[in-house]
């Protein structure tokens, strides 16, 4: 898919001529002709302006490609915040076939977020055209779905975090050790980080100013199989994380604290399902950590993975959680209003989005949780005063 060359980044804040400019950089031939490099000495609460050139190797440069990110705040800094979650994006159940899913020239054009957190199933290695059950073909549906007009355009302007799950780590409801036709978990693990832009860690904290802070988890890499009988020893989540969890949960001073995990926290999900904290054969550590998020104020789950919305309050801890929704209302399904519990304050049967913002009324912190159709519509908000 890719060929050898070389990129160069340009990059400075927005009105301010001091660019900063890396050296002459070889893609890696080994890792789909990618290059991930690491931009330091930012400033914070700034928009920066971003210039990529490319080049075959020595030669002259051939491609130029413009973009823009924001930073983010500093922890003593109460600026306002804007972003938006997303999940469940298959290349066959795209909104237009040219340009692809229709939500995000929603989010650019009526939300303008900072940042994007993409909650996981960011393609589908197990879904056909074609099944990919090898590296070649998993690179290839990486590449297809990011050219997409509307992908394409979105990240190039905005700021991005990405959390996997199952399906572009290797199939439907995957643990280490298994395969997918040729696709081993670890060449589906090695994957994932060579078409993502990652940190050491692929779980991990960022705070965006005084009121908020975010926490994305890892569901995939340290879980137990899910036929596993449950109790104490079951897990998700893995020791290391789920302690690091907990510290920097517990440490963490900022005004709203939110969980973004790949899979839901409190649901409720079909009965038939085995692979999250909602579901019974996860019931301990599910436990576990609602009781632990409970103990705290201020405190909401955004998931993904559920083909549909949802904004519900768990019954016996009062843990709210809402659900993203699938990126197009095609990926819909998997769920019925007459499944409505008294958890449930908002269902929904289709797809869109989640935007999250936080300021302040009057002096005092607020965050807002506002599902969105795929055209961007607002169909349901909440909105919390700091306790």
């Amino acid at each position: 898919m890719g060929a050898h060359g070389d990129v160069r980044i340009t990059y400075w804040p927005d009105g301010d001529l001091n660019k900063v400019e890396t050296q002459w950089l070889a893609v890696d031939p080994e890792k789909d002709f990618t290059l991930q490099r690491e931009l330091k000495n930012l400033k914070p609460n700034t928009s920066y302006q971003v210039a990529i050139s490319g080049r075959r190797p020595g030669g002259q440069i051939t491609s130029l490609v413009r973009g823009q990110f924001k930073t983010a705040p500093d922890s003593e800094d109460a600026a306002e915040v804007a972003f938006t979650v997303v999940t469940c994006h298959d290349f066959n159940r795209r909104d237009e076939l040219a340009n692809g899913h229709r939500i995000y020239p929603s989010m650019a054009l009526l939300v303008k977020p900072d940042f994007l957190v993409h909650a996981g199933d960011i393609e589908y290695y197990d879904k056909p055209n074609p099944w990919a059950r090898n590296v070649e073909l998993a690179r290839y549906k990486w590449n297809r779905i990011f050219a997409l007009p509307y992908q394409r355009d979105f990240y190039r302007q905005t700021a991005a975090y990405f959390i996997k799950d199952d399906h572009e780590t290797l199939k439907n409801d995957s643990w280490p050790g298994q395969t997918y036709g040729d696709l081993t978990w670890e060449q589906g693990l090695a994957l994932y980080r060579e078409q993502v832009p990652m940190g050491e860690k692929t779980y991990r904290t960022v705070r965006w100013g005084k009121d908020l802070q975010i926490w994305m988890v890892e569901g995939r890499d340290f879980r137990s199989p899910n036929t596993m009988p449950d109790g104490p020893d079951k897990t998700i989540w893995g020791e290391e994380q789920k302690a690091w969890f907990f510290k920097t949960f517990s440490e963490s001073d900022a005004t709203f604290k939110v969980l973004i995990s790949p899979t839901p926290i409190v649901g409720p999900d079909r009965e038939s399902k085995t692979d999250n904290h909602s579901n019974k054969v996860f019931a301990w550590e599910g436990n576990q950590i609602r009781e632990f998020l409970s103990s705290h104020k201020n405190v909401f789950v955004a998931c993904g993975d559920r083909h549909w919305q949802y904004a519900t309050v768990d019954p016996k801890t009062g843990v709210r959680e809402f659900s993203v929704g699938p990126g197009s209302d095609i990926h819909a399904g998997g769920f019925k209003e007459s499944l409505k519990t008294e958890a449930h304050k908002y269902l929904r049967i289709k797809g869109g989005f989640l935007s999250v913002s936080v300021e302040r009324a009057k002096g005092t912190p607020q965050i807002n949780f506002t599902h969105h159709d795929v055209h961007g519509t607002i169909q349901h908000r909440e909105t919390f005063l700091s306790e």
